[in-house]
């Protein structure tokens, strides 16, 4: 039996599903989603990404809701310019809700429709 303590709860809005993961604390962000099917990537980067490095910068989300400690140095552009935090770069610690963003300029998302 896992410990509360032992598990983060992560929210994740991905285009039209809203989906609830259970994961292992000290898990990337990134592991969590590829695990339960949500890809952060596009159709190309799915194929063509570092694999969790930090340095491709393809895995952005959105954190809409809870904490994480800013540990890359992509972490302070994506506070001064807006962009999206690295799901590799992410490790839980605690619950999140998370948002995965479309994005257009390294090819669009695949959906199921």
């Amino acid at each position: 039996m896992t410990d509360r303590c032992d598990v983060v709860y992560v929210r994740v809005e991905d285009g039209d599903d809203d989906d609830l993961l259970v994961a292992p604390v000290g898990t990337t962000l990134r592991a969590a989603l590829l695990d339960a099917g949500h890809s952060p990537y596009t159709r190309l980067t799915k194929r063509a990404n570092c694999g969790g490095r930090g340095l491709c910068a393809t895995c952005g989300v959105r954190i809409d809701g809870g904490e994480t400690s800013p540990e890359h140095w992509h972490d302070e552009l994506a506070a001064q310019w807006g962009y999206p935090r690295l799901s590799c770069r992410i490790e839980l610690a605690e619950d999140l809700r998370v948002r995965i963003p479309e994005k257009v300029i390294w090819g669009r998302r695949e959906t199921d429709g």
